[in-house]
């Protein structure tokens, strides 16, 4: 029973020693936003990249469910996109999707990475209660590092708070 103990924590210790190349990556993302700081920039919305996609799924005013401040919660007024994108993605079964869960800059950067989370899983919870594969769904969170807008106003902050559907192929 040592002779496996031992080796087992030499092995946990050197993996706990490994260099993660994301938080490196993340390290230097940080260092430029405070170089950056007080400059005020508006980002594109995503861009699907799929050239065979209807018209309306490549219009950007329609591939975005707008939330609450605060909230997960999917507002009546976003069931017409879900359902759209619900019935693409049934229609094409190797169609894949990201959403990309969104928030406004009020929050430390950690809650938002989790509310922008919590956002893009309830989208995709929602189409998955439409009938669309679990498979052709992902969920991942940018937090408030994407904003549309940046004027600090509350129209504008009610632009940020959203899931934005990116398809893949």
């Amino acid at each position: 029973m040592k002779k496996l103990l031992l080796p087992s924590l030499l092995v946990l210790a050197l993996a706990a020693c490994q260099s993660d190349p994301q938080a490196d990556t993340a390290a230097v993302d940080d260092a430029n936003m405070q170089q950056n700081a007080g400059v005020k920039t508006v980002t594109v919305p995503p861009r699907n990249n799929a050239s065979d996609l209807p018209d309306w799924a490549r219009d950007p005013s329609r591939n975005s469910v707008f939330f609450d401040y605060d909230s997960y919660v999917i507002r009546s007024d976003a069931r017409p996109v879900i359902e759209a994108h619900a019935k693409l993605l049934a229609q094409q079964s190797v169609r894949k999707v990201t959403i990309q869960g969104s928030a406004d800059e009020r929050g430390s950067r950690e809650y938002n990475l989790a509310l922008g989370q919590k956002r893009a899983e309830a989208v995709r919870r929602a189409l998955r209660m439409q009938g669309t594969n679990d498979v052709q769904i992902e969920a991942v969170s940018l937090g408030e590092e994407q904003p549309r807008c940046t004027a600090g106003s509350e129209s504008c902050y009610a632009q940020n708070r959203r899931g934005d559907f990116v398809y893949l192929r």
